[in-house]
């Protein structure tokens, strides 16, 4: 095991929080508004952490060039920011890790390519409190560029090298790998079929939700 983090820093869609309901019922809206039928709740899932560009590829096949491409990325997103948090909720165990981080005066935050105003509305649903909050739309770049990690350290007035950065795709470990945080890798979130998450450039993996509170837990 690594040093002991000062501070945690999470990715948000697949890893502290499981959004992929609701961003399934937005996808099947789109393809229902098409005629459509409704694609497996696990086709979509497994394309959540690529965005709604990759949501509108795969709903209707139309690539982000193709002309009709915008158009049926804003209609999922309207449906989407209809309801951010119907079914979305703490991944298991997380709850009573966050819980453990306010008691011991941990600092934890979030970084995600999610806009602010979806990632904002569903945080706050969520009742969630985190100490920096840096979403796609904060800074001129996003992830995997480290920008946005290093910005979420400095609000929580802890060095880089400190804090755990933990992600469900290679560009969070990318991205945490450039700011010199201890890259955290897990293998419960939003993984395409065929990706290995063992094959990103992370300092650590975990398979489970369980098995990722336990480490941290014992780490405060």
């Amino acid at each position: 095991m690594t040093n002991a983090p000062r501070a945690l820093l999470f990715d948000l869609d697949g890893t502290l929080v499981d959004t992929a309901p609701d961003l399934a019922r937005a996808t099947n809206a789109l393809r229902t508004h098409h005629g459509l039928e409704p694609l497996p709740y696990s086709a979509i899932r497994a394309q959540v952490s690529n965005g709604g560009s990759a949501l509108v590829t795969l709903a209707l096949g139309l690539e982000k060039l193709h002309p009709e491409h915008d158009a049926a990325r804003r209609f999922l997103l309207d449906a989407y920011g209809e309801a951010v948090a119907v079914e979305s909720c703490l991944f298991p165990h997380l709850e009573r890790l966050l819980a453990d981080c306010e008691t011991r005066r941990r600092p934890w935050g979030i970084v995600t390519n999610k806009p602010r105003a979806y990632a904002a509305p569903l945080i706050d649903a969520l009742g969630l409190r985190p100490g920096a909050l840096l979403c796609a739309d904060d800074l001129p770049v996003r992830k995997p560029s480290p920008e946005p990690l290093l910005a979420a350290a400095r609000q929580l007035d802890v060095p880089p090298d400190a804090c755990w950065y933990i992600g469900d795709h290679v560009r969070d470990m990318q991205a945490a790998r450039a700011a010199c945080m201890t890259a955290v890798a897990v293998g419960y979130g939003y993984i395409e079929e065929g990706d290995d998450y063992h094959s990103w450039p992370a300092d650590l993996w975990f398979e489970t939700c369980d098995s990722l509170v336990a480490a941290l837990l014992e780490t405060a």
